[in-house]
């Protein structure tokens, strides 16, 4: 907040006289004043607004003003409070200080001092506000649930951060073991429905014939077995959250009677005939491509669309980079805890044996192989060999394929042709989106027969391809000013793949300066 700019300020004074005069000297300051006697009075108005500044006397007709400093340090931290008084000693001059008040005013006091006590409680609450909304561009290692700093997770936590108050339907794709009840709990817990149910059902691990009464209920003699009423999922998380895990696994049939919950907040159970109304807030998952499974007939069209209101892509571990070994350091000292061990960290190798791992079981096989490793062994520092053999074996592979990548560039001849600068023309984004669709398929080098495509470079010297790949990305982002999904369209590519190669890219010029 600028400090000459207006500012709003209850001013609790029990004297009318004193209440008109300090009212004079906090407008002539630029304050928009409210004055009150009582500390009833004030607790009210600040439940109706919450100003930027508290100037409240100690001493009040119906309770202490100590007491208001309580409540407002415990509801609205944000306030910053003066304490005036008549009657001050060092003592309740202490107390006030250490309970939250930003400052203390012995009465009689001039409107000069008045002033310069205002404008330094500005100046902190200023300061304050600068220190939060950096701390808040930082990135986050820890958030709901979620562990890691890389930006493609930073991107998870800013979409859950602006999704999780709507009531929108959010639908989570990620590849198994991404963390997608996670994200889903995260939704709940940070939104405004935290303090509502949190319903989660598998709609692939529910036999076909049971998933509907699993979802809206069913009557006493629905059916065999129904020997009473039974409340379902859709009930049970009125005015909270309705996850339903593996979406794309749910019979047709049923699909069109989820359609309609969803339009309406309406359903009958099974056996019943009565409709009944709930409030709930829908967020979906799956491990599939979702289109693909609409283009296939596997998924109503209709429900995509009303599902699919807010997409979260949640990367998978292998593109985290530096957060694989962030995530281990922290499984370790939870596990640690658990199973009573003394493990420290990692050596240098299981660190890069961790990072080169592709992940295919991503988090959660990650929580599986250090489980295992704090369990079967007892030391300090997690050595290479105690890494199951499926790590070690695809590190001795990865060497062994590098090796054979750099002698075919030292050889003499050269079947391959190094990739110039995409020419910016017209036709850009579509030999962007071939560069890139070689790049994502784990190409790194391009035949000389795509030539008709990628021209020809006279320079005899050859150039590392993620330096080219690194070029034609950020010309495309500066090309649709700095708009990042623009760029991912126009090359055929996702965001988080731009997001995931810039860190990769980062890493790499790391280890060059070194």
């Amino acid at each position: 907040m600028d400090v000459t700019s207006s500012f709003t300020t209850l001013l609790v004074e029990d004297s009318m006289s004193l209440g008109a005069l300090y009212t004079e000297f906090l407008r002539a300051d630029g304050a928009q004043v409210t004055h009150v006697n009582h500390g009833e009075d004030a607790l009210n108005e600040l439940k109706l607004r919450q100003p930027d500044l508290l100037v409240l006397d100690i001493q009040l007709p119906d309770m202490s003003g100590m007491d208001i400093l309580e409540a407002v340090q415990k509801d609205y931290p944000n306030i910053t409070v003066i304490m005036i008084t008549a009657h001050g000693t060092i003592d309740l001059a202490v107390d006030a200080m250490r309970s939250g008040a930003f400052d203390f005013l012995v009465k009689p006091f001039d409107a000069k001092r008045l002033s310069i006590t205002v404008r330094n409680a500005l100046k902190q609450r200023q300061l304050v506000n600068l220190v939060a909304k950096y701390e808040s561009s930082l990135p986050k290692p820890h958030f709901m649930g979620f562990v890691g700093e890389s930006l493609a997770m930073q991107t998870v936590y800013k979409t859950i951060d602006c999704v999780a108050n709507s009531k929108a339907s959010a639908f989570i794709v990620g590849e198994s073991g991404t963390g997608k009840e996670v994200c889903a709990h995260a939704i709940h817990n940070a939104g405004n429905r935290k303090d509502g149910p949190f319903v989660a059902l598998n709609c692939a691990s529910i036999p076909k014939d049971l998933i509907e009464s699993e979802i809206f209920g069913h009557t006493k003699g629905a059916f065999t077995g129904a020997v009473a009423n039974r409340d379902g999922a859709a009930t049970q998380a009125h005015n909270g959250t309705l996850f339903l895990d593996e979406i794309c696994e749910m019979d047709l049939e049923l699909q069109s009677k989820l359609l309609r919950f969803i339009q309406t907040g309406v359903f009958q159970r099974v056996g019943g005939t009565k409709e009944e109304k709930v409030d709930v807030r829908f967020v979906s998952a799956t491990n599939r491509m979702p289109w693909d499974e609409v283009k296939a007939g596997r998924f109503r069209e209709d429900l995509f669309y009303r599902l699919h209101v807010i997409p979260i892509e949640l990367p998978p571990l292998r593109v985290r980079g530096k957060d694989i070994l962030l995530l281990a350091t922290n499984l370790l000292k939870e596990y640690n805890k658990e199973e009573g061990k003394n493990f420290k960290g990692f050596s240098r190798e299981a660190k890069d044996c961790l990072k080169g791992y592709s992940w295919p079981g991503n988090v959660r096989q990650l929580q599986n192989v250090i489980r295992q490793i704090v369990v079967l062994n007892d030391s300090e520092t997690v050595e290479l060999a105690m890494l199951p053999v499926q790590l070690t074996t695809e590190l001795e592979s990865t060497s062994v394929s590098q090796s054979n990548l750099a002698q075919s560039f030292n050889s003499k001849t050269e079947p391959y042709q190094r990739v110039e600068d995409i020419n910016a023309n017209n036709s850009e984004a579509t030999h962007a989106s071939a560069f890139i669709g070689n790049i994502e398929q784990g190409a790194f080098v391009i035949p000389k027969a795509a030539e008709a495509v990628v021209p020809k470079v006279d320079s005899g010297q050859i150039e590392p391809l993620w330096l080219t790949e690194k070029r034609t990305i950020e010309n495309a982002i500066e090309r649709c000013d700095g708009n990042v999904p623009k760029a991912a369209a126009l090359l055929d590519i996702s965001a988080s793949t731009i997001y995931r190669k810039r860190q990769t890219w980062e890493e790499l010029e790391n280890s060059l300066s070194h």
